[in-house]
């Protein structure tokens, strides 16, 4: 992208309809500048080569200027009254040179689309897959993850969430310390490399949404010079200033912020959008923000469906309620009890924020019924309630995962789960995962058991570097495991690229280890396939029940319409169970039928070490660190054995001796 370097021709009288309220939108010939800063009286459009244009006031603290003889790829900034050091736009859609450099002019409708035909995607029915594209790849760019996709879609991927990709200070991070939230960073590529990555999605039937962060900006942003009301003092944020959406003067920063979501939807096709944080967009206003950015993203995508995701640590069931029940219109929450019940049994650990869970079998089943395991009843970490009541929720409503981008950074030494437990334990929650009513997601490389790590990384220079690092240190001082002086000085550096590097995935292990790319791909066909899996979500969740067999053993059981089409999924997490019978409705076959194994994660195929036979007719064995999934198959009812051999079992079974 080459920069414009002549001088424009003139301004003239604002002509270009506007498709958004701020930024920099090309017209014929003609580009329209617009920016909010109410802190100012004079703001003026620098260019590159030196001229200087000086923008109409409008009201609402708006300024304006739209200008012929220029279009795409002219570069700019905005001279605040008598702030020396000209500013980038805050909604700028590229920085070629970084946040602090000139902005460039875009031109949003000269990619060329195929997806016209993409109707979008909805909340039911989605496979998910979180990846961060600068360690996605070893090239780290949108060019390189797109050449990717194809083996995603072999695996049974149907939407991406990409951690965010707005522009940021430095030269690699996580995201979420974004200070331009309309620019995609140079980091990946340009504006349509970004375009390209998606279109590829779409031609291959997977969906993309982004995960956006409106709770803060990072360090280095410069809003405070267009105006201090895009913050406010009210509220304690963790990350930085809160952002002001119900206190005076708020109308612009709500607008900035809601038009934000529209537009990745609108310029860059986006499926959707994961909320990061929820919790921490304060908003006391009649209609909260969530609920406005949820509308004006529904508005962007016209006809096509859109799939909207929060992340909510105190499990507010409201934010996934429709507006007319008071709610904030979402269509699914993560589901962090899951994870950590999930964690506690794969490690035997419930340190810090796992206090509270155990990793036993009731949990699986509640949370595969429920959703949410704390609805409101005290948890003991917080010493106070946690979590809105959600029972009359969908499974849909809720992501599930083993892993994501926090909680394996969370680990101190950025292992991932098949670094801390038993691969046999990892293939059975794999399969409670991708079995499970609600939506699973996977993290980059869990497919095929990536062994490189996934740090905490942030480009930072000066005194932000020991800051980052001991505040990452001090965060993760909860977990008393973490607590030596051992672990601070030995955890690696936010702030040293080699950090970042060694978080990039070694695409070579997708060939090594075909056995656990295997084991996803086969459990994604059987979600697909068999029915009352696929529809065991339902909206009241007529499908499926559960029951505890051990402490550490459950099943879940998928009714069906046709007897033959149920399936039975045992899961243990513990030692070998025998099984003699079982006091349990749930394990009772059709009439006509007798139950039979179909699928097992300790397949020599997946890495297992085998499955032995079983006849849930007869006693059998529910082997350690296994999932079976059994099916119906048309059997005559066994019949009872005649009273001589029946006396002599119950004499055996009883101890008693001739």
């Amino acid at each position: 992208m080459s920069p414009f370097h002549d001088a424009p021709n003139r301004p003239i009288p604002p002509t270009v309809d506007r498709r958004y309220p701020v930024g920099a939108e090309l017209g014929e010939n003609i580009v329209s500048f617009r920016v909010w800063a109410p802190a100012q009286t004079r703001v003026s459009v620098v260019f590159a080569g030196g001229s200087s244009y000086a923008m109409g006031q409008e009201a609402c603290g708006y300024f304006r200027l739209d200008i012929e003889g220029i279009g795409t790829g002219a570069r700019y900034q905005f001279r605040l009254g008598d702030i020396t050091e000209p500013v980038a736009d805050p909604a700028s859609r590229f920085q070629p040179e970084g946040p602090s450099g000139p902005s460039v002019v875009i031109d949003p409708l000269g990619f060329q689309w195929s997806d016209g035909e993409w109707l979008g995607i909805t909340r039911d029915g989605q496979v998910l897959y979180e990846m961060h594209i600068g360690t996605f790849t070893p090239e780290g760019t949108y060019r390189a993850a797109a050449e990717k996709l194809p083996f995603l879609k072999e695996i049974g991927v149907t939407c991406l969430e990409v951690m965010p990709v707005n522009e940021f200070f430095g030269s690699f991070g996580w995201g979420y310390d974004g200070v331009l939230p309309y620019a995609p960073t140079r980091l990946y590529g340009e504006p349509n490399d970004l375009r390209h990555f998606i279109d590829t999605a779409h031609r291959l039937g997977i969906g993309v949404i982004l995960d956006v962060v409106y709770n803060h900006f990072g360090v280095g942003d410069r809003y405070r010079d267009f105006t201090p009301d895009y913050f406010t003092d009210r509220y304690f944020n963790e990350w930085g200033s809160s952002i002001n959406f119900d206190g005076d003067n708020s109308a612009g920063v709500r607008e900035f912020f809601a038009k934000n979501a529209a537009y990745w939807i609108d310029e860059y096709h986006f499926d959707g959008l994961r909320l990061d944080a929820t919790q921490t967009l304060f908003d006391n206003s009649d209609q909260h923000i969530i609920a406005e950015i949820a509308r004006e993203a529904r508005a962007a995508a016209g006809m096509r469906a859109i799939y909207l995701v929060g992340e909510n640590e105190p499990q507010d069931t409201h934010l996934v309620r429709s507006p007319k029940q008071s709610g904030q219109g979402l269509d699914a929450l993560w589901n962090d009890d899951f994870h950590h019940s999930a964690m506690v049994a794969l490690t035997g650990r419930n340190e810090a924020y796992y206090h509270d869970h155990l990793g036993r079998a009731q949990e699986f089943v509640s949370s595969a019924k429920y959703g949410y395991l704390f609805q409101g009843q005290r948890y003991d970490w917080q010493d106070a309630p946690r979590g809105q009541p959600g029972f009359d929720l969908a499974p849909e409503n809720f992501v599930h995962f083993l892993q994501n981008h926090d909680q394996i950074a969370n680990t101190g030494t950025g292992a991932r789960m098949d670094k801390l437990a038993s691969p046999a334990r990892v293939r059975a929650l794999t399969a409670l995962l991708l079995l499970g009513p609600q939506t699973p997601m996977l993290f980059q490389g869990q497919e095929f058991g990536a062994s490189s790590p996934f740090y905490y990384f942030a480009d930072h220079s000066g005194d932000l570097v020991e800051i980052v690092r001991n505040g990452r240190i001090g965060s993760l001082k909860q977990f008393p495991s973490l607590r030596n002086k051992e672990f601070a000085e030995k955890m690696p550096v936010p702030a040293e690229r080699a950090t970042f590097e060694r978080s990039k995935i070694n695409w070579s292990e997708r060939t090594a280890q075909a056995h656990i790319v295997a084991l996803h791909k086969d459990l994604l066909v059987l979600r697909r396939e068999i029915k009352p899996i696929a529809d065991a979500g339902g909206p009241v969740r007529r499908g499926l029940d559960g029951s505890v067999l051990d402490r550490s053993a459950f099943l879940l059981r998928f009714f069906a319409d046709r007897p033959q089409d149920e399936r039975l999924l045992f899961i243990n997490l513990g030692n070998d169970l025998p099984m003699c019978s079982l006091a349990e409705p749930l394990i009772s076959p059709p009439v006509g039928y007798n139950w039979s194994v179909m699928w097992s994660s300790e397949e020599f195929a997946y890495g297992g070490s085998g499955q032995r036979p079983i006849d849930l007719e007869k006693r059998w064995t529910l082997s350690a660190d296994t999932a079976l999934l059994v099916a119906p198959v048309p059997a005559d009812r066994r019949l009872d054995p005649n009273q001589d051999s029946l006396n002599a079992w119950q004499k055996a079974i009883s101890n008693i001796g001739d």
